[in-house]
């Protein structure tokens, strides 16, 4: 059997609903002969005789009942669904602008920004452009560097530190071998650290710092890292102390006439909470507390 489309049972809604082809035309936008046309076409589609035709006009017949029925069910299921998908473009967007490091430290932990009856929608965007801020509504952006001007609302929050890592079981030459981020899209000093002080040890590079984690894991040589990311990927150590000259606080900034928007203050207060509670994690400290904890020593036999 030959497939029957939307628009043609739409149709056929339409002349049933009206009770003829005059009433159609007016309301479908086509000529009564071209509507007569489509009817009768859809009736050899279906097999079944849809309408009785009098002087009087269209009534249908039974078979043209039931498919009615079947119309209108999909008429009212096709209404709930275009409900539903405006309800949830309605909802205002909140979007965290972030580095990639910390862009992925949201995005594990996006249940605390956001819960599945929050009035607002999330977007997790790696983007370190300020001009975002200024031109785009609902934007909140944690950075390394306070902004100097601009109509933003700004609120100072954990420390990040970095440290060397290197892989645990790392032996041989690869032990003196370091990993650097690409000159061409290395941004923040501690992307630039290892070429400004280690270039002759320099054996591996990228250009995708998201890959810095597994070349360090692999072996290829030691890399810098913030030490919220390298003190949580198995097989990673650190060598030696945090690098203090690379330690920085990050920033949470809005734009001002954001800030007291009702999905706004929730995010905010949200993600202030978040990287609160993570502080030592941030600041490297988390990973000195583990290594000095107390451990009850092992009785004799």
């Amino acid at each position: 059997m030959t497939e029957v489309d939307w628009d043609e049972l739409r149709l056929f809604d339409i002349v049933a609903t009206e009770g003829g082809l005059a009433g159609a035309a007016g309301k479908a936008g086509l000529s009564a002969p071209t509507i007569g046309r489509k009817m009768m076409l859809l009736e050899r589609k279906m097999g079944r005789t849809l309408f009785i035709r009098s002087q009087n006009g269209y009534r249908l017949a039974p078979d043209g009942q039931v498919l009615f029925e079947k119309v209108r069910s999909m008429r009212n299921s096709a209404a709930e669904i275009t409900q539903w998908h405006s309800d949830a473009f309605s909802l205002p967007i909140v979007s965290l602008s972030s580095d990639i490091w910390i862009a992925g430290f949201i995005a594990t932990n996006a249940a605390a920004i956001r819960g599945p009856s929050d009035a607002f929608r999330l977007c997790c965007k790696q983007c370190e452009n300020d001009d975002e801020l200024t031109y785009r509504r609902g934007m909140i952006a944690i950075r390394h560097v306070r902004p100097a001007a601009g109509n933003f609302a700004v609120r100072k929050s954990v420390d990040v530190a970095y440290c060397a890592y290197r892989a645990r079981d790392s032996s041989g030459k690869n032990v003196e071998q370091w990993i650097s981020i690409g000159t061409e899209v290395a941004k923040s000093d501690a992307e630039k650290w290892v070429f400004r002080h280690r270039e002759p040890l320099i054996h591996t590079w990228t250009n995708a710092p998201a890959l810095l984690p597994s070349l360090i894991q692999s072996g290829a040589g030691k890399g810098v890292l913030p030490c919220f990311i390298g003190d949580n990927v198995p097989g990673l150590v650190r060598d030696g102390e945090i690098i203090e000259e690379l330690s920085h606080p990050l920033w949470i900034i809005v734009n001002d006439d954001d800030r007291h928007a009702p999905e706004m203050r929730l995010a905010i207060d949200r993600l202030v909470a978040l990287l609160k509670g993570n502080e030592a994690l941030f600041d490297g400290s988390r990973h000195y507390q583990a290594e000095t904890s107390w451990k009850p020593e092992r009785k004799m036999s």
